[in-house]
């Protein structure tokens, strides 16, 4: 790597100083110096320094070398006439990798943490809280958890398609144990890193066995979705959704693009408590959009996170995905522990894929088990453990439901608290009855961008910047506090 001196350096005087080899474990520039510049380097009695000239080095010209005296730099080596010299310099090989923007979601929980004022409010990652604003563990994950140490249960790998007990109840939890996918063996369930990990999976699904199909994704969105699928390149647009008129759903619009898409697109639908509007379509919109996808001869694609959590009903919440099961449609689910038993930490989630038939389904898995294999090779034990006591358990089951209901009441009670205070107190008359008609962990406010910097700048209030706001985050307490920080910025922000 480096170049050594071979021979021993010619006397110098005292005054002058000896010129040696520079060897060093660091990445070095080899400079080659016509002779005619030896003399002028080496004869710098009144400097402290030798100035080289400037030279081009890894790729950076016009850089000038500075080296101190009596710093074993230079070495005339009296080879063919040259002065050879090695020099070291720190270029880093990850020069051309630039800083990525914060995470709109999770950047806003760094910044709302840097705020010393006793007044914030962080109101933009949707984890649930209690009344005191606290993070919440359901008893009866820690009843699980109690349950898996008393059995003295291993942690040895699970097979590349996760816990078999997970699977089979989180496959009923989503479409009832009845349901004849289930009873005839049509469902492939492969367990996966939460919703965000089915999710990925099943875009490196669609890219291998799907290359010329779109995704068609509403908008607006889930932030993440989009870039879940540019990292798998799939491609994708948007369809209309959310109406600003009206702050509530552009039914014909979504109509309308689902029916101008190609034929044979995955359409990404939100099985319920729409993220981030809240808004969610009636059972009689659900059935003329399963009209049009099965016109186009799409692939429904549920996206379900919020199952038992919006209405404090598992039956009510997997509803709209049960309908289009009955229906004899192929069908994408991807599911998320993370809300309904606030498992966030534990990465627990499922992706299945309905099927005509059980032999469809057989290879389906088959392959979306080889394509986890190089991705993370297999699932964590922990949450899969939890959700199957839970779940495949009666009386842990009933009383997981119960504390679902008393969390989607809680969120229900804010909602309606937020609602009274934002009309007893705004006093233009605005209709604010879209926060009572949407539902779920979300509210979409109908800020914009320089609205929602104002909730933030001045009010301390942080949120997302498309106007989302998470009333998971919300206590009663606080609610009249937030309805004047929306008011004064819906009204004198443009």
């Amino acid at each position: 790597m480096f170049e050594t001196c071979k021979s021993q350096p010619p006397p110098v005087e005292s005054d002058t100083w000896q010129a040696a080899c520079f060897s060093t474990s660091m990445a070095s520039t080899m400079l080659s110096l016509a002779p005619a510049s030896a003399s002028a380097l080496l004869d710098r009695r009144d400097s402290s320094k030798v100035i080289l000239p400037k030279v081009k080095i890894g790729g950076t010209a016009g850089r000038s070398l500075s080296v101190k005296k009596n710093e074993n730099v230079l070495h005339n080596a009296q080879c063919s006439g040259r002065i050879t010299m090695t020099a070291a310099v720190n270029v880093s090989r990850f020069e051309g990798v630039t800083m990525a923007p914060p995470d709109p979601i999770l950047g806003v929980s760094e910044a709302f943490k840097a705020d010393t004022n006793d007044v914030k409010l962080n109101l933009g990652v949707g984890a649930y809280r209690t009344e005191e604003l606290q993070p919440y563990v359901l008893n009866v994950v820690r009843k699980a958890e109690k349950l898996m140490l008393e059995k003295g249960e291993n942690k040895e790998y699970l097979p590349i398609e996760g816990l078999a007990a997970f699977n089979k109840v989180t496959a009923e939890l989503m479409f009832g144990a009845d349901n004849p996918a289930i009873q005839e063996e049509r469902v492939a369930t492969v367990q996966s890193l939460s919703g965000t990990g089915s999710l990925r999976l099943a875009a490196a699904f669609i890219q291998r066995y799907f290359p010329d199909a779109k995704v068609l994704i509403s908008s607006p969105s889930w932030g993440n979705h989009k870039n879940i699928f540019n990292d798998a390149r799939v491609p994708w647009s948007d369809y209309r959704y959310f109406n600003p008129r009206t702050v509530g759903l552009d039914f014909e619009g979504m109509i309308a693009d689902i029916k101008a898409a190609p034929d044979g697109c995955f359409v990404l639908l939100h099985g319920c408590a729409h993220n981030p509007t809240g808004i969610d379509p009636t059972s009689e919109e659900w059935e003329k959009i399963a009209d049009v996808i099965q016109e186009k001869n799409h692939i429904p694609f549920f996206d379900v996170a919020y199952q038992g959590f919006a209405s404090g009903s598992l039956d009510t919440d997997a509803a709209s995905v049960r309908y289009f099961v009955s229906r004899g449609m192929e069908i994408f689910v991807a599911q998320s522990y993370s809300k309904n038993l606030g498992l966030y930490a534990e990465r627990i989630g499922a992706l299945n894929v309905v099927c005509s038939t059980s032999d469809a389904a057989l290879r389906v898995k088959s392959q979306l088990k080889r394509l986890a294999r190089p991705m993370y090779s297999n699932p964590p034990v922990h949450g899969a453990r939890i959700v199957s006591n839970v779940v495949g358990d009666p009386v842990l089951f009933d009383e997981w439901k119960q504390e679902m209901e008393l969390m989607a009441g809680r969120i229900k009670n804010v909602r309606k608290k937020l609602f009274d205070s934002l009309s007893a107190q705004d006093k233009t008359g605005k209709d604010w009855s879209f926060i009572l008609s949407q539902i779920g962990m979300f509210s979409f406010t109908g800020l914009n961008k320089a609205q929602s910097d104002n909730m933030t700048n001045k009010w301390h209030v942080y949120m997302t910047k498309d106007g989302r706001i998470s009333l998971a985050g919300l206590s009663l307490a606080k609610c009249e506090y937030l309805a004047d920080a929306i008011i004064d910025s819906y009204h004198n922000i443009s």
